[in-house]
């Protein structure tokens, strides 16, 4: 039973390490969309703009951008070595979205796309690492354990 259980923690491991790099590819797609500036999307209306009213101007949006990075990161440095295994990274994906779509909006997309694009490389980047290091250390003690239950 105890083996099982150790298989069952490593099979569970490598799928975070697997789930990491799946929202990765889902970042990269909606950078794909951003890249041609969301061209799918159908045009919006005059009454969706009155709607939503005035889109913030490009600069405070790049200074939310900057302060978002900035402590994103510092909390990804703080679970470095001792955070848990899973990827948490889902949230980011949602903000670094709605930069994309804050832009896109103001229509500044084209000219801050890069500046998103760069952040998210770096802090999925970053979340990714930090799941990829403290998995491939817990597989190593895991199978450690399974060597010397076979001895």
């Amino acid at each position: 039973m105890r083996r099982q259980e150790i298989q069952d923690r490593i099979r569970y491991l490598k799928k975070q390490i697997h789930y990491s790099q799946c929202w990765m590819v889902l970042f990269f797609l909606v950078s794909l969309g951003a890249v041609v500036d969301f061209r799918f999307f159908p045009p919006m209306s005059e009454k969706t703009h009155q709607l939503l009213g005035v889109s913030p101007s490009p600069n405070l949006i790049s200074i939310a951008l900057i302060v978002y990075a900035f402590s994103a990161i510092i909390l990804i440095m703080g679970h470095m070595n001792t955070g848990p295994s899973r990827f948490r990274g889902w949230s980011h994906i949602g903000y670094l979205t709605a930069f994309y779509l804050f832009y896109y909006y103001a229509g500044r997309l084209r000219e801050n796309f890069w500046p998103v694009f760069f952040a998210g490389l770096t802090i999925l980047g970053l979340e990714n690492y930090r799941v990829w290091s403290v998995c491939n250390e817990a597989i190593r003690k895991e199978k450690e354990i399974l060597t010397s239950l076979k001895k």
